[in-house]
């Protein structure tokens, strides 16, 4: 009967959604980083923390009034104990266990053992009870009892809580803890030395009437201040034979320091790496709209330069560990991800159809581009997808991988190459273009109502005539491209004016152009 039970109010938590939504939307704000209001719940936290500290303080010498006693006492505590229990609500799903018990003991045809089952459940919120942070959140709890003064000390518990809310405190324990046999043999060795040096200066000193060291608590006092480099030098040894061993316990106090720092610095050594990497995923995952770059090559390079020239963002994403360091020191954002994997972009936790612009893939393997379409589009069927084609005969496997805009490399190669062919200036006029260190920028202007009415009239102002150049202009209702344009050409809201000059000039005629239509 009470089997029966468990196992139907299992089944149906299990199938109900506003409880899972429920203890989905509790886990995220106690445990997932990237909520939102998990940010809310810690800060939160943090100021009560801060709060029972300073009464705990305060009360030492100065008088508090009861209501303030009140909130510390009952208020903080309850909150904090509301927060243990859902703690331990949210590590573990008790319903499911319970249900695989029973899917366990159908398919072996015996009855359902129940009590193994609640066995189960319990062993886990007994491995939630027993853990460090754990430990520490029931401390924290414990001046709710505060008619026993003693546990009012345990207010200093709520301190270490910081630990939970502090991404960056949490981040330090977790690298130190990488080190535990290290940190272990050091403490192991300190407290043997600790251990003799205490009982040695005890031997030689408390037999002797000027020697402040009186008893053992004395020598360990002594000996602990000595061999972490204090010196506070209010008890010091006065025999022969207890300044020997200060000598001793003061070269082997250097020797811990020295193995402490090494442990810290080479942990941090080895961490450091992953540490950037997770800086890097969380500034990507703070980006507004950003360009997707696959593949980190020259071309790359030159893409996400004319981004960033433009005021625009860029992420790149290579698999080669060596390729994302170039791209780094270059300024560029970049991460040592395989972009056609989905592992890649869950860990980036961006969102393809709100974040990214488009997706360019500019790997140096067809194939490469292919898995990487394929896997962008499992994630988002609408973000455009623009990639390099490296062999004709691979075209229709990207145009049916998703990808909305394919270029071939070799066949823009060969139609400059056709036209430029017996005319060598004009090759190189084409690459001054091309180049901005030449001074002589080509420019986009997307024209609006009124500045596409008082272009031609703003183009043939005294400032830019015969100074910039009109080459063309774009027109987007019927996608065709006017060269030297006139008047009858009629530019249109959205059309895109193509206009060659110097920087200075272009900015300028920008700037008078959306001032004159402004008017």
């Amino acid at each position: 009967m009470v089997g029966r039970a468990l196992i139907g109010v299992s089944f149906y938590l299990q199938g109900s959604s506003p409880y899972r939504r429920t203890k989905a939307f509790f886990y995220n704000l106690l445990e997932n980083h990237n909520y939102l209001y998990k940010r809310l719940l810690d800060y939160t936290m943090m100021v009560l923390i801060a709060i029972s500290v300073y009464t705990l303080v305060r009360h030492v010498k100065h008088d508090v009034s009861s209501e303030w006693l009140f909130f510390n006492n009952y208020v903080i505590s309850l909150i904090f104990l509301i927060e243990y229990l859902f703690r331990m609500w949210v590590y573990s799903d008790s319903s499911r266990i319970l249900i695989e018990q029973y899917e366990h003991d159908l398919f072996l045809q015996r009855p359902f053992r129940w009590g193994s089952a609640l066995g189960k459940v319990l062993g886990k919120k007994i491995e939630y009870a027993r853990s460090p942070s754990a430990i520490i959140d029931l401390f924290a709890i414990m001046p709710f009892f505060h008619e026993l003064r003693l546990l009012r000390i345990f207010i200093l518990f709520r301190i270490f809580k910081l630990f939970r809310y502090t991404k960056s405190l949490t981040q330090f324990v977790s690298i130190l803890s990488s080190k535990k046999f290290e940190i272990a043999t050091l403490g192991l060795f300190a407290s043997v030395i600790i251990a003799v040096s205490s009982v040695l200066i005890y031997v030689m000193e408390a037999n002797n009437p000027d020697s402040p060291i009186n008893t053992l608590f004395d020598a360990l006092y002594w000996s602990v201040v000595t061999i972490f480099t204090v010196g506070y030098g209010d008890l010091v040894p006065v025999t022969e034979e207890g300044r020997w061993v200060a000598m001793a316990i003061i070269i082997a106090g250097i020797a811990v320091i020295s193995f402490a720092t090494s442990i810290v610095v080479s942990a941090f050594t080895e961490k450091l790496d992953a540490i950037k990497e997770e800086k890097l995923v969380e500034d990507v995952s703070k980006l507004g709209r950003f360009y997707l770059i696959c593949g980190y090559t020259p071309l790359a390079q030159q893409i996400a330069r004319h981004f960033i020239h433009k005021g625009g963002k860029a992420v790149i994403l290579d698999s080669d560990a060596e390729k994302v360091a170039e791209a780094q020191k270059e300024g560029f954002l970049a991460l040592s991800y395989d972009p056609s994997s989905l592992n890649s972009y869950r860990s980036l936790r961006v969102s393809f159809d709100t974040q990214v612009i488009a997706a360019i893939l500019l790997q140096e393997s067809d194939i490469l581009n292919v898995y990487t379409a394929l896997t962008i589009r499992e994630l988002s069927k609408n973000v455009p997808l623009l990639s390099i084609l490296v062999h004709r005969e691979n075209r229709r496997k990207l145009s049916l991988a998703g990808i909305n805009e394919i270029v071939y490399t070799q066949e823009l190669i060969g139609l400059v190459s056709k036209e430029m062919s017996g005319s060598p200036v004009a090759f190189e006029v084409i690459h001054a273009l091309r180049s901005e260190n030449s001074g002589v920028f080509v420019e986009e202007i997307v024209l609006d109502a009124f500045s596409g009415e008082r272009f031609f009239e703003t183009s043939r102002d005294v400032l830019f005539h015969n100074r910039l150049i009109v080459l063309g202009l774009y027109k987007t209702d019927t996608g065709d491209f006017a060269f030297n344009p006139g008047v009858e050409s009629g530019p249109k809201e959205g059309d895109v004016a193509i206009v060659i000059g110097s920087r200075a000039l272009i900015d300028e005629f920008k700037a008078l152009l959306y001032q004159k239509g402004r008017r």
